[in-house]
């Protein structure tokens, strides 16, 4: 009984790990039931590396878990302001504290809904790392809301599985009128549209 008490307050730990993304060091504190909780998924690693953004950038994290995509917006663009959302308040706590342990003052994060809760607040570059099992009709939302939060010229990068790929090009086209294949892999899709109307 011991053994198993032990074993479930190891559990109850901060899980904790170092890693580098856009060539800068990052130490995340995650939990169990986070998504990808022990290190950095594939699908966010593989988006970081086809964002472009000047450093004055006011950039958004849609669904942004523990930090990993705003996090690293933030430090890439330091004149910029980044603001991280999720639904989840468990995400939100942890982002929050990775804010702080990082030293990034230019972030914030705010529990939201999709959009529902930022305001009239406007951006330069919305990232999310799309989850397959939302459902296509938040999907739509998500894809609608986010083009009336840019700037105009900005851009939305996403990543989804790559089964989502036709789903998001056809979205993408009914609601930027654009879109660009930046990557597709084996398992992953990034992909670029421009808000140009």
């Amino acid at each position: 009984m011991m053994e198993t008490s032990a074993y479930l307050d190891s559990l109850r730990q901060d899980i904790v790990f170092n890693d580098t993304l856009c060539g800068l060091p990052f130490t995340f504190h995650t939990t169990w039931g986070l998504f990808s909780p022990r290190e950095i998924d594939d699908g966010s690693r593989l988006l970081l590396q086809h964002i472009e953004l000047p450093i004055d950038a006011d950039c958004l994290d849609i669904g942004c878990g523990y930090g990993t995509l705003g996090l690293t917006l933030a430090r890439l663009a330091p004149q910029g302001r980044t603001l991280l959302v999720d639904k989840d308040f468990v995400a939100i706590d942890y982002c929050r504290k990775n804010i702080q342990l990082n030293g990034i003052g230019n972030a914030e994060a705010m529990l939201s809904n999709g959009l529902g809760a930022i305001g009239e607040r406007r951006f330069d570059i919305i990232v999310s790392n799309l989850p397959a099992k939302v459902g296509k009709e938040l999907l739509q939302l998500l894809l609608h809301d986010a083009h009336q939060h840019l700037n105009p010229g900005g851009r939305l990068y996403v990543v989804t599985i790559t089964g989502l790929r036709r789903f998001i090009q056809r979205h993408f086209i009914e609601t930027f009128g654009n879109y660009d294949k930046l990557k597709q892999g084996a398992h992953y899709t990034v992909a670029m549209a421009c808000k140009t109307r």
